[in-house]
């Protein structure tokens, strides 16, 4: 037996493949580990590594002749001597590996929009909509997140630096993917606490993360929620704890699009995994088709359908995925050459996005120019829900954002300000941007609002409420008018017997409760406001507001 297989070793094909199939194994087994690709032939990722594998499994093969890299040869004298030269290159055993390669080379040829185009371009459909009709009018905007995410960064690293726990403040850090929610109908940001390094993984790795921060943007606060079961997976983590590890081993076949973290109204943590399938030839136009939701503190997950998202759910698309799929439609509609040469009717998004809180969803909010256009104008808005995929569509010719933010910025040029990316509200009929001004150190000083067809019309205040005013009076002062703004007061005569003077974000209201209503006015539009006491009987002019319930004054007496 012993001679058999030293008979078999001497073998040079034998032992080659041997080797071959035990370090190729090992070699395809660690690199699996560590770039986790997903086995699926319509993923890039897969054949990428495939080609990786092959070449590792080829090695051995590539100079058949065991001596061929020495040549023996005698000198004048007789002596022998060995003399390296060029091995011969086995060009067979690079077959594999040129097969796979050519095999994703082809893939993505015919994946390509060269002859995709139009199905690129089909791969949404965009519903063309009146902004003042479809866009409910803002009456207020203390309601509206204008926070961006550098500003929540800083506030949720000086919560996590607050906390009296000290093993939470050196063991952990924040995570810098905050991700846009509506929590209880009201919009948050959230960002689960990572590992701060190998080694505090390695100390804390049994205790687990012991929670998230929550970011309120409209009041600028935030706050650190702690768990009762800690989270045991997260990005931060190592081998077996390693989030995209975990999902890798449990869904080995489908293609992670995007990961993000949420809660749910019980403050429940999940990680919401978009998973993605090419709708064009081999690899092309991946769009999502299904969505993990992932359990971080039991590792328990379930894979539904992208038409079947839980409502609490938000950001099933991404703003990336979102404004690309839209540039497809934009400019690949015509055909490919068209997209190149002609550019006839291609529109595209501008280059940032902000998000607008609708009815329990987050949207997604862009400019669109026309594709051949130089003059820093939008022909319209789309807007995106992060969740369903759906698409608006609203043509408002106008300045694009960045004009917008330039204008806000040139109305106090001499403080140094830098405006935030803007979000879009409709104040009195009109198509709006509104945006924070920030100092150098990232402090919010001042609001602004810009209108979207005249530029030039800006207004800023301390606060909303003083920024809105503003922007209200040159209105006036343009002769623009709220689009049937008198139709939509109402007037109510009342008793008052619940009366509460309240402070938000520096702002004083004054709220009447009648039954299951809230009447509210602000201070700093009628001072007046403060003359009211429990027992007055005063008529109201009202108009509502975003908020079912609760109506906001805009003038009132006292009733004879």
């Amino acid at each position: 037996m012993k001679d058999f297989v030293k008979k078999l070793w001497e073998m040079k094909y034998t032992r080659r493949t041997l080797i071959s199939v035990t370090v190729g194994s090992a070699f395809a087994f660690l690199l699996f580990y560590i770039f986790l690709p997903p086995i699926n032939l319509r993923s890039v990722g897969f054949w990428v590594y495939r080609a990786v594998v092959a070449l590792a499994y080829s090695l051995p093969f590539f100079n058949i002749k065991f001596n061929s890299f020495v040549e023996i040869k005698k000198d004048v004298n007789g002596k022998i001597i060995k003399k390296a030269r060029g091995g011969e290159i086995n060009k067979w055993a690079l077959l594999p590996t040129a097969s796979v390669v050519a095999v994703l080379l082809i893939g993505l040829i015919i994946s390509s929009t060269l002859f995709n185009a139009r199905r690129y371009a089909a791969i949404i459909e965009v519903q063309r909509y009146d902004f003042s009709e479809d866009m409910k009018e803002s009456e207020e905007i203390t309601h509206i997140a204008l926070m961006d995410t550098e500003s929540a960064m800083m506030l949720g690293n000086r919560t996590l630096g607050e906390l009296s726990n000290t093993s939470a403040i050196s063991q952990y850090t924040v995570s810098e993917a905050y991700t846009q929610i509506n929590y209880k109908n009201t919009p948050k940001k959230v960002s689960n606490l990572e590992y701060d390094g190998f080694f505090k993984w390695i100390a804390n790795s049994k205790n687990g993360i012991p929670g998230y921060v929550m970011v309120d943007p409209v009041k600028s606060s935030s706050e650190f929620v702690s768990l009762t079961a800690p989270m045991t997976y997260a990005e931060s983590a190592y081998f077996h704890q390693d989030l995209e590890r975990k999902l890798r081993f449990d869904y080995p076949t489908k293609i992670f699009e995007s990961i993000s973290f949420e809660v749910d109204d019980e403050n429940n943590p999940y990680y919401i995994v978009s998973c993605s399938t090419p709708t064009v030839g081999l690899f092309g136009a991946s769009d999502i088709s299904e969505v993990i939701i992932f359990d971080p503190t039991s590792g328990e997950s379930e894979l539904v359908d992208v038409s079947s998202v839980p409502q609490w759910i938000d950001i099933v698309y991404t703003g990336d995925l979102a404004t690309e799929k839209y540039n497809w439609y934009g400019t690949l509609s015509g055909g490919f050459i068209n997209s190149v040469i002609g550019n006839v009717d291609c529109t595209q998004s501008t280059d940032d996005f902000g998000y607008i809180a609708l009815e329990d969803d987050v949207w997604y909010f862009t400019g669109v120019t026309s594709a051949v256009s130089d003059d820093l104008s939008n022909i319209g808005f789309i807007l995106t829900n992060a969740r369903t995929g759906e698409y608006k569509f609203y043509p408002v010719i106008g300045a694009e954002e960045h004009s917008a933010m330039a204008a806000a910025e040139g109305e106090v040029q001499e403080k140094g300000y830098v405006a935030s990316f803007p979000s879009l509200v409709n104040i009195a009929g009109e198509a709006t941007y509104i945006m924070v001004l920030k100092d150098a150190s990232g402090l919010v000083k001042l609001y602004a609002l810009v209108n979207v067809e005249n530029y030039s019309i800006v207004a800023t205040g301390e606060n909303q409420t003083e920024a809105m005013k503003e922007y209200k009076r040159l209105l006036r002062a343009n002769g623009i008018e709220s689009d049937g703004a008198e139709d939509t007061a109402l007037t109510r005569d009342i008793e008052v017997h619940n009366l509460r003077d309240v402070t938000i974000s520096g702002n004083s209201y004054v709220y009447i409760r009648v039954g299951n209503e809230l009447y509210r006015g602000s201070v700093a539009d009628d001072e007046t406001l403060l003359f009211i006491t429990v027992g007055s009987k005063i008529t109201v002019t009202y108009t509502e507001s975003d908020t079912e319930g609760i109506y906001i004054i805009t003038s009132w007496e006292p009733k004879e």
